[in-house]
């Protein structure tokens, strides 16, 4: 016991105790040798107690500030999972006390805000990053080593397709941000595009169709961008959310000249098929088997992990990355301050420039 405390370097606080936190932060980092979690806050009354008792952290606080915090000298890391129109001043006080700082997205409400956080952070030289999880997931991770390898031949274009139900679960807080679940979901898929296009995305249009349910979340918006590069010529690379749907599922294609690839993020299984050639009866039955033959056989890999809680959706890989990169001295890699702002940016070049339809 003593020589596992030894090696716990990262001593946290964890702030914002809604379903992401417990599901994902707390479960990852009591998983991981560099963690202790010191103590949790919550704003609401009772949350963060319950938690603490429920999963033996010593200390709780009741609050949405930092700096009356009684046992925060004791903590070197501070997590933020509380609702995004607070990161900006929990970043900034966490920054401000000296901790390193581990932020889900979206990273704060305006560019100016991220831009003056990055700032500080490298000011008080301290290490800070952003949970961008899924790209981490076995998934991607596999997509990316097929993209690497070079099997697809030629990019033609990627294609992200969101469905949401309105009636899922979802934070409560959503409808009070800019253009709704938008702004709280749509990192998730500007740092996938951007990971996967091989060049840089140049953005062309957003269309977005007002709620038909009285929302703050549109009906649906589509986003195009144009990706250059000198291997794949000019392709397209667009993002449809659709927010009134019957059903949720967030799906990632990747068109290349020999292989289409599919991600289905919510189950986190990765379909990949070869060219069907002249479109035959052999081609079209090869398709059918090997689609639902991939498909199946990751439930019993992915699937199993999700029934038993041990899907993490790349929230493992993350939090081993921040890890290391706290012990290193520096910020971690494709998760760093430059990536979020990057894709803060990304959502605010939708935000300014939508074309309301109707």
């Amino acid at each position: 016991m003593k020589v596992e405390s030894q090696k716990k370097q990262l001593k946290v606080a964890a702030v914002g105790l809604g379903w992401v936190t417990t599901n994902r932060h707390l479960v990852s980092m009591d998983e991981n040798p560099s963690y202790e979690i010191i103590g949790v806050i919550d704003r609401r009354p009772d949350r963060a107690k319950t938690i603490a008792k429920e999963r033996g952290y010593r200390y709780f606080y009741e609050g949405d500030t930092l700096e009356n915090v009684p046992w925060l000298d004791q903590v070197n890391t501070v997590t933020v999972g509380a609702c995004p129109q607070s990161h900006y001043a929990l970043i900034k006080s966490a920054l401000m006390l000296g901790k390193h700082v581990l932020t889900e997205k979206p990273f704060t409400m305006t560019v100016a805000e991220g831009e003056d956080l990055v700032a500080l952070a490298r000011k008080q030289g301290l290490t800070l990053g952003i949970v961008h999880n899924f790209q981490f997931a076995s998934s991607t991770q596999r997509l990316l080593q097929d993209l690497q390898s070079g099997c697809f031949g030629k990019i033609k274009s990627i294609v992200v397709q969101q469905l949401s139900n309105p009636h899922r679960r979802l934070p409560v807080w959503y409808e009070e941000l800019p253009l709704g679940l938008f702004y709280d979901e749509s990192p998730h898929f500007f740092y996938l595009v951007s990971r996967l296009a091989p060049g840089l995305l140049q953005f062309l249009k957003c269309d977005v169709y007002p709620s038909t349910l009285g929302l703050v979340t549109p009906a649906a918006i589509f986003i195009q961008y144009r990706c250059d590069s000198q291997e794949n010529g000019t392709i397209p690379v667009t993002i449809n959310m659709n927010f009134a749907a019957p059903v949720s599922e967030w799906h990632l294609t990747v068109y290349g000249e020999h292989y289409l690839a599919d991600i289905d993020i919510f189950r986190d299984i990765y379909i990949r098929l070869p060219n069907d050639g002249l479109h035959t009866t052999k081609t079209v039955i090869r398709t059918s088997a090997l689609a639902t033959w991939q498909h199946w056989a990751q439930h019993f890999t992915s699937g199993v992990k999700h029934l038993t809680g041990k899907l993490r959706y790349g929230n493992d890989v993350i939090f081993e990355r921040f890890s290391e990169a706290v012990a290193q001295g520096k910020n971690p890699k494709d998760i760093s301050p430059d990536d979020a702002l990057q894709f803060l940016r990304m959502q605010h070049e939708v935000i300014q420039n939508q074309t309301v339809l109707y």
